[in-house]
């Protein structure tokens, strides 16, 4: 993909701390008009990478280009052109959420209409209350709101629907998926891989440092060779047992024991591994609730790639 096609482009970037490398060789694209989602455990080197790009960090080694501009060097003219919503923060602690977001409004030239912002995202009925006596989920709607209230191009949200009940979770992914349409970038990290799966354009999985897998989701989560079979039985089951079928299916098999009645086998997919399966439950006097075939999950692919279970 060109440059001009991409509103981010990092090449063989490197950062450090000190003796640690931090980001090591790392190159992605992000392109114009799509949701492009960064996952990584954490520690992987993706808050790094992303405040490089934001401009709040320089480039130690390799290249990064934002909107066709160095995000450090060109960072005034870029600014205005860049929506950022942060994890926490960003709120002074006694403002009024009101008042936090008329302000900031306030700093760009053709700003959102702040009442549009406010029924969006259900902020009226906290504009009144100073940030540090809003709930998680109502600061995140609220760090949303100032990361778009300046029009921008480019919209970089981290963790946007932490802390938000379902209904406000839903509205959330429709915001992203109507900036999309408007023809805004948005670079979106999270640790709830369902809702990278439901949105991304693009997903790119780093881990210590590197890009590690890139691709659509459905790329990455499909496969001729692999699927998942859930298995739900009927009463408890040991690890002994658990480890008698892995045992049975062979080592390109991987059994995992999901809660004490539910057990997860990822392997071939074809009509061996489920005739195994149901001979195994014979032989235990297992007794199958549930039988679901079914293909990866992004969260299946993350701990595959990455060997670390998604942190909250």
């Amino acid at each position: 993909m060109s440059t001009a096609q991409s509103a981010v482009v990092i090449d063989d970037l490197v950062m450090r701390y000190g003796d640690k490398t931090a980001v090591d060789g790392l190159s992605l694209v992000v392109p114009t008009g799509t949701i492009t989602s960064v996952l990584g455990p954490n520690g992987a080197g993706k808050t790094t990478t992303l405040e490089t790009c934001e401009g709040y960090r320089r480039a130690q080694g390799g290249r990064v280009e934002v909107l066709g501009l160095d995000p450090h060097r060109d960072r005034r003219e870029l600014l205005p052109r860049l929506g950022v919503m942060l994890q926490s923060g960003g709120a002074w602690s006694g403002v009024r959420a009101d008042e936090m977001l008329r302000h900031v409004a306030s700093l760009h030239a053709h700003p959102l209409d702040v009442e549009m912002l406010h029924d969006r995202l259900g902020l009226a009925e906290c504009g009144r209350t100073p940030y540090r006596r809003l709930s998680g989920g109502q600061q995140q709607r609220l760090g949303l709101a100032m990361a778009l209230v300046g029009r921008p191009e480019l919209v970089f949200v981290d963790e946007p629907t932490a802390g938000m009940d379902p209904q406000a979770r839903r509205t959330t992914w429709e915001l992203l998926e109507e900036l999309r349409a408007d023809g805004v970038t948005v670079v979106l990290t999270t640790h709830h891989m369902d809702e990278a799966e439901r949105l991304s354009d693009l997903v790119h999985i780093i881990d210590h440092g590197r890009v590690i897998a890139s691709g659509r989701p459905a790329e990455l989560t499909s496969s001729t060779r692999t699927a998942t079979v859930r298995l739900v039985v009927t009463r408890p089951v040991t690890d002994d047992v658990v480890a008698a079928l892995a045992s049975d299916l062979g080592s390109s098999t991987e059994v995992r024991l999901l809660d004490e009645t539910s057990i997860l086998i990822t392997g071939p997919a074809d009509s061996t591994t489920l005739g195994r399966v149901a001979r195994w439950c014979e032989e235990h006097d297992v007794v199958p609730l549930s039988l679901a075939l079914g293909q990866r999950t992004l969260e299946d692919v993350f701990i595959e790639l990455t060997g670390r279970e998604i942190e909250q």
